[in-house]
């Protein structure tokens, strides 16, 4: 068997090699794009909800005459009635920077393309990249040169949303007739006439066709882009799935429907069959042009006005913009950590919600240009090993104290699979084993290899596990696990147990927090050993009590709390408290 192809090292080491030679590009960048959301953010938080929804209906009309414009109005009234206009209106300064920059990089690339075969040549593949790989795959790299917010957001959205502009721009200019082209050559015109007094008119609605799916497939990463710290409407859908909220997360869903209905039938009302039979419409076109163009400067230069400087104080607070760098909403680490602001009164301070894999990505950045950096953390994981770090010690015990990782079954599990139901009881371990087992997937292993390997040294501990247990050859079994790097590490060295030792078939099933527990709670899933208590899973361990069996502890020895790397000069929370 050939050797495999260490393509995950060659991509992370060109990515460490840009975040490291390209870094003041990337500020730049940064400070572009933060200023341009900001810019829109605060002019459409300016005025009051009444006077935006009043022109955005005016606007509606222009365009799309009563039936869009009564649309738009109770649309946008419905939004503020459930109280999400100002995540909304987030969302649309994320959605509209994105659509803008794809829009300025789009148009001249579809128009090269159109008139270079060897750039299309080149260019349809890097596309075809771009759409297909998982949007999720983006942002990582995205938080590692950009951090995390809006920025890292913008980033992923423009890579997965600017293909649609340059391929209907290049196919708009190359369906243009022939006869119409040799016409304009014929009576001399310069290539630059020939493009935008021929061939740009002539192709406009299929350009337009293109703008429009590049603003649908910008809204459609709003959710995504909240994983990374980018606030709006898509942190609230996102909050309510890890936390099964189900009407929240209908009423945040519904908020970006009117959205999306809402900028589909404007840009697809932009040139309509009546305006372009309107004399008037190209004179009204340059104003309307004219207005877009200002409204964009303005909010970049009010966006980059107001970003703030980088600050030389010797607070903390002023040094991390006074954010904590959590993980998914509606854990239970994150409700401890939003509690500990206000034991602490740090009413100036947020807690950036994410994903754990991205407040991993800022820390190692952090820790790498020896900035400050405050994060929501827990023991076992890798970054100990990996990084010089240290809790914050905390006087009025709101993290608690230590924690442990119990096993939960599903009702009837002892009955259906008694010889699981009896290895999973026995199941336990320390936390320096998990720690082993995480070690060796940071390191470059896949999860299923490193939990084989840690089985297989550690004979001892596992017999004690399965010893009398008698094997059950090909029944089936459901692991649910949340994509912690300590529940990737448990989950797998359960799973290589009772498939090489025991004879079962197992299925892994990879959700957030709530479906975990909803999962096992319904039968879905027939197990997990990821459940921590009696702080991180209480609200779930709360709601479904009395549909599970809970076994009790399999690690114990775990902790909360606010981490931060040792070069800082923090010893408890109480530091963060400005004097």
């Amino acid at each position: 068997m050939l050797p495999k192809i260490p393509l995950d090292r060659w991509v992370e080491s060109f990515i460490r090699w840009l975040n490291t030679n390209l870094a003041f590009l990337f500020d730049f960048f940064s400070s572009i794009i933060s200023g341009i959301v900001g810019g829109f953010t605060f002019l459409f938080h300016a005025f009051p909800a009444i006077v935006v929804i009043v022109l955005l209906t005016l606007l509606a009309y222009y365009f799309g005459k009563w039936r869009l414009a009564l649309f738009t109005v109770l649309g946008l009234l419905l939004i503020l009635n459930l109280g999400y206009w100002d995540p909304t209106m987030d969302t649309l300064a994320l959605v509209l920077t994105s659509a803008l920059i794809s829009i300025i990089l789009g148009l001249p690339l579809g128009i090269w393309c159109a008139r270079n075969r060897s750039v299309r040549s080149t260019l349809t593949p890097v596309l075809d990249f771009m759409q297909t790989m998982p949007a999720f795959v983006y942002l990582i790299p995205a938080v590692t040169f950009f951090g995390l917010g809006v920025v890292p957001g913008v980033i992923a959205s423009v890579i997965f949303s600017i293909p649609p502009t340059i391929r209907l721009t290049n196919l708009g200019i190359l369906q243009v007739p022939d006869d119409l082209v040799e016409a304009a050559d014929a009576f001399g015109s310069t290539p630059a006439q020939k493009l935008f007094k021929v061939q740009f008119p002539l192709a406009l609605p299929t350009i337009l066709a293109g703008i429009n799916q590049t603003i649908m497939l910008s809204l459609s990463m709003v959710v995504i882009a909240s994983m990374i710290g980018a606030q709006g409407v898509g942190a609230d859908v996102y909050r309510a799935v890890t936390q099964l909220k189900t009407g929240q997360g209908f009423e945040a869903g519904l908020a970006v429907v009117v959205l999306a209905i809402l900028l589909d039938r404007l840009t697809q009302s932009v040139i309509s069959k009546k305006r372009k039979g309107n004399k008037s419409f190209a004179f009204k076109k340059t104003i309307i042009i004219a207005a877009v163009v200002a409204f964009c400067i303005v909010a970049i230069f009010i966006g980059i006005g107001k970003k703030a400087p980088v600050s030389t104080s010797a607070f903390v607070g002023d040094q991390v913009g006074y954010s904590i760098i959590g993980i998914d909403p509606g854990s239970g680490l994150m409700n401890a950590a939003d509690k500990a602001l206000k034991a602490y009164n740090l009413t100036s301070w947020k807690l950036i919600e994410g994903s754990s894999t991205a407040m991993t990505a800022a820390l190692d950045r952090a820790y790498k240009e020896g900035k400050p950096i405050i994060v929501t953390g827990w023991t076992p994981h890798w970054m100990f090993s990996k990084y010089d770090l240290k809790y914050l010690a905390d006087p009025k015990n709101v993290f608690g104290g230590e924690e442990e990782i119990h096993t939960i079954v599903r009702l009837q599990l002892k009955a259906d699979q008694p010889s699981a139901y009896q290895f999973l009881d026995k199941f336990q371990w320390k936390p320096a084993d998990m720690e082993q087992v995480m070690a060796s997937i940071q390191e470059g292993k896949k999860p299923e290899e490193a939990a084989s390997q840690w089985v297989e040294a550690n004979p001892d501990k596992v017999n004690t596990w399965i010893s009398a247990i008698p094997k059950a050859e090909g029944k089936k079994l459901k692991l649910a696990y949340v994509a912690w790097d300590s529940e990737i590490a448990s989950t797998n060295v359960v799973k290589y147990v009772l498939q090489s030792k025991l004879g079962y078939q197992v299925d892994m099933l990879q959700v957030e927090a709530g479906p975990m527990w909803a999962g096992i709670a319904s039968g879905d899933a027939d197990a997990m050993v990821a459940a921590w208590l009696p702080t991180t899973h209480k609200d779930y361990y709360e709601k479904f009590k009395g549909n599970f069996e809970d076994l009790g502890p399999n690690l114990i020895g775990t902790k909360l709390g606010l981490v931060v790397p040792k070069y800082m000069n923090l010893t408890s929370v109480e530091d963060l408290v400005k004097k």
